[in-house]
């Protein structure tokens, strides 16, 4: 029997409808690949999977009868990642969940349990470190705007912080490495695309976009870091730890005055 190749549109919903699709027809040997990342494999017949909610809807529900809350949104977390044929991963924790008599929540002896609990865990320190680094500025528009390169597609998961704690403001927050980012408008977030000049510097406050107020809350911010920092306590690493210099050209205190 020649191998499925299940190609679908990159969301979740579209991954979960390719499991209800290996249940319905008792695929046994499976591949599930991006759209946006297909790669032709021998002895193998694509298929392109089309999203459909209700499908997907009745697999996660199925999933959450098998598992705890926390180990389903495990699942959620680990596809969030990105990494390389996650949904393969996802797909062995899945069938091995549904035919368990016996919740598989804690059984870290199977690898694949263990695995997709160590990259939701990974998933998760990035989720709140992007709560804490995030930095808005504040556009000409009056509009506050935060960018973002997170390891992992976060985006999904801070989005309920953001609003919560900042309900009173519009503000937009904007992942450059997957070209995708929220809005918030005062009612709602959506989903936005935006088209950058090319001479759009992410790391740098330029005065063509950003409100004259702007410079004037960096400087009052560089001065308050600066005026806590008491360098006989410095303990850099220590510092880099806990903020990773991956994190530091987004963030107004480490900019030069």
């Amino acid at each position: 029997m020649r191998a499925s190749n299940l190609i679908y549109d990159g969301t979740f919903d579209g991954f979960l409808t390719c499991v209800f699709n290996v249940y319905e027809y008792k695929l046994e040997d499976v591949a599930i690949q991006k759209e946006t990342a297909v790669q032709n494999l021998l002895f193998s017949d694509s298929e392109t999977i089309i999203t459909d909610t209700n499908k997907a809807d009745r697999v996660w529900k199925g999933l959450k009868t098998k598992l705890s809350k926390a180990s389903s949104f495990k699942v959620y977390y680990a596809f969030l990642s990105e990494k390389e044929d996650i949904e393969v991963l996802l797909l062995d924790f899945i069938k091995y969940a549904f035919k368990s008599t016996v919740p598989i929540d804690k059984d870290y002896a199977n690898p694949t349990v263990l695995k997709v609990s160590q990259i939701s865990k990974m998933v998760g320190r990035e989720k709140h470190r992007m709560e804490a680094f995030v930095r808005f500025k504040l556009t000409k528009d009056q509009i506050y705007f935060a960018n973002i390169e997170p390891d992992f597609n976060v985006l999904p998961l801070i989005s309920k912080h953001f609003k919560s704690r900042y309900a009173d403001q519009k503000w937009i927050i904007y992942d450059l490495k997957r070209h995708y980012g929220l809005f918030y408008d005062l009612q709602k977030v959506e989903i936005i695309n935006l088209n950058f000049s090319d001479d759009f510097d992410p790391t740098k406050t330029s005065e063509e976009y950003f409100s004259g107020e702007e410079f004037e809350f960096q400087k009052l911010w560089q001065d308050y870091f600066k005026s806590t920092n008491i360098e006989s306590r410095k303990n850099m690493n220590l510092h880099i730890r806990h903020v990773p210099k991956r994190y530091w050209k987004y963030l107004s205190e480490k900019q030069p005055n």
